[in-house]
């Protein structure tokens, strides 16, 4: 119950609107009791009145032989009448006889078409408590207006809650009794309350249900196109629609997506120009290199040269590349982990892959791939062999990537995703490359939403990288990829930090 509370709007909507019900329901329940009570202790004391006053001008005109028989027939299961020929008792005792009165069963009346005559008795309970608390209440003399006939008559309540007795003086000097008690009332939640009650909660909780769905369908759909762009795909702009708070809530995402593209494309290209535009330099100080009678100062002008030069041409291939656009399309992950392998096997490379289920999933293949083959290669290049598999977790894919090298220093592993850091001490001093493949790596990675992780096992290095599962409920990509704001940004400041030591060796060198 309270998994559902927490992940259920819907849910959290029929308890308040139950609630609410009950509470106001109570609230009208303390308020309207005592008054309903009232009003059918005044109805039973107006129909009582009518009763006895047409039974006594009934009887006064009836001979004396009848009246018994008359007394007899008008008795019902919540009323007697008798006459007394020796005056009214008084209160207490009056009461008494009447509650005696009250419990005896009906006289037995024969109905056509029944073989045994049938014996009414009374349906109601006499409630002790009520009673002994209206012991102290004596005849009240009843006021002409209240009472319909000219003759006196008496009144007294044998209970708190409908008992009543009422004495009338007849013509000839007698006195007509009447005690009444009406059957004990089921109190107020009755069947029919029941049934109401169920039926409004019925109704209020169908309406809150649509009420939360209006709100939490919207509220999904933001959730999910932002997931969506935080695995670098680009979504088409959420409808602007519906109440104040949701509309400027998805006008605000529109907004906030539309600056990253900016954010991001802006980057990029300054990115690429800052590649493009190092080369008529690098090609002039080159030119200026070849006059330099040295030998020795001119080959080292010459490889520091060569070194700025493919750092320029490996920034300048992968803005271009990371710039080109690559749609979101589902591949059998485990397939295209396993194509790769296979490429690298022909090439001679010690590359093995353990074969999992298929895993369907929702990516980049071509930038993915280019992920795996940066670590698969590292792997190779720094730990001799590569082991590769795809797992499914229960909160992730992962792809992991095993060699039998040195591993990392836990000091650097997070330094070794930095653009154009090589940790040519601590694995190999043959390393080749110019220090962008993890940078590289990750950058696509977390544009899918994930992470790449390097631990150190007994022996070599285990690379894996996390990717999310995918929801069935994603949108589908509607343009090309962006370009991760992290590496574009920290790159430019990178690739210029990268550059400065060599650049400023050289313009001592011309000096």
């Amino acid at each position: 119950m309270m998994g559902l509370w927490k992940r259920s709007l819907a849910a959290r909507f029929i308890c308040f609107t139950l609630l609410s019900l009950m509470l106001s329901q109570a609230v009208v329940f303390f308020i309207s009791w005592d008054e309903h009570g009232q009003t059918i202790r005044k109805a039973a004391k107006g129909e009582m009145f009518s009763r006895c006053a047409s039974l006594a001008r009934v009887l006064e005109a009836t001979p004396p032989a009848l009246q018994s028989d008359i007394l007899n027939a008008s008795n019902t299961s919540s009323a007697r009448y008798w006459i007394s020929t020796n005056g009214l008792k008084d209160a207490p005792a009056w009461r008494e006889e009447a509650w005696e009165r009250l419990a005896q069963p009906l006289p037995r009346v024969s109905f056509p078409g029944h073989s045994a005559p049938v014996e009414v008795r009374p349906d109601f309970v006499r409630n002790s408590a009520s009673s002994s608390s209206a012991t102290s209440s004596q005849w009240i003399d009843l006021k002409p207006e209240a009472w319909p006939l000219s003759r006196p008559a008496k009144f007294l309540y044998l209970d708190d809650a409908t008992g009543m007795g009422l004495a009338v003086q007849l013509a000839d000097g007698a006195w007509l009794n009447t005690a009444f008690a009406k059957p004990a009332q089921d109190g107020f939640w009755t069947s029919q309350s029941t049934v109401t009650l169920g039926l409004s909660a019925l109704l209020l909780s169908i309406i809150a249900v649509f009420a939360a769905r209006g709100i939490a369908q919207p509220l999904r759909r933001l959730a999910v196109a932002a997931e969506a762009l935080g695995r670098g795909q680009e979504i088409v702009p959420l409808p602007e629609t519906g109440p104040d708070d949701i509309r400027r809530t998805a006008e605000a995402f529109n907004r906030m997506q539309a600056r990253l593209h900016r954010f991001v494309d802006d980057r990029t290209r300054m990115l690429a120009a800052i590649g493009h535009d190092l080369r008529t330099p690098l090609t002039s100080l080159r030119l200026r290199a070849e006059f330099v009678p040295d030998q020795e100062v001119r080959e080292k002008m010459l490889s520091t040269i060569t070194e700025i030069q493919t750092m320029t041409e490996a920034t300048l291939a992968f803005a271009r590349e990371d710039a080109t656009a690559e749609a979101t399309r589902t591949v059998d992950l485990s397939a295209l982990v396993e194509s790769l392998c296979d490429d690298l096997a022909e090439l001679g490379y010690d590359v093995s892959f353990s074969e999992g289920t298929k895993i369907s999933y929702s990516c980049r293949p071509d930038a993915l791939r280019r992920a795996c083959r940066n670590l698969v290669e590292n792997a190779i290049r720094y730990g001799e062999r590569a082991r590769v598999s795809v797992e499914r977790r229960a909160d992730s894919i992962e792809i992991i990537v095993s060699d039998d090298g040195p591993g990392i220093p836990d000091n650097a592993k997070e330094q070794v995703f930095t653009p154009f850091f090589r940790m040519e001490n601590s694995r190999n001093r043959e390393t080749g490359g110019v220090g962008l493949g993890l940078s590289i790596a990750r950058t696509i990675v977390r544009h899918h939403g994930g992470d790449i992780t390097l631990i150190n096992q007994q022996k070599g290095l285990r690379a894996a990288i996390s990717l999310p599962p995918l929801d069935s409920g994603a949108p589908p990509n509607s343009g090309p990829p962006p370009i991760g704001v992290r590496v574009a940004a920290a790159g430019v400041k990178d690739n210029i930090n990268a550059l400065e030591p060599a650049t400023r060796s050289v313009s001592v060198y011309l000096k």
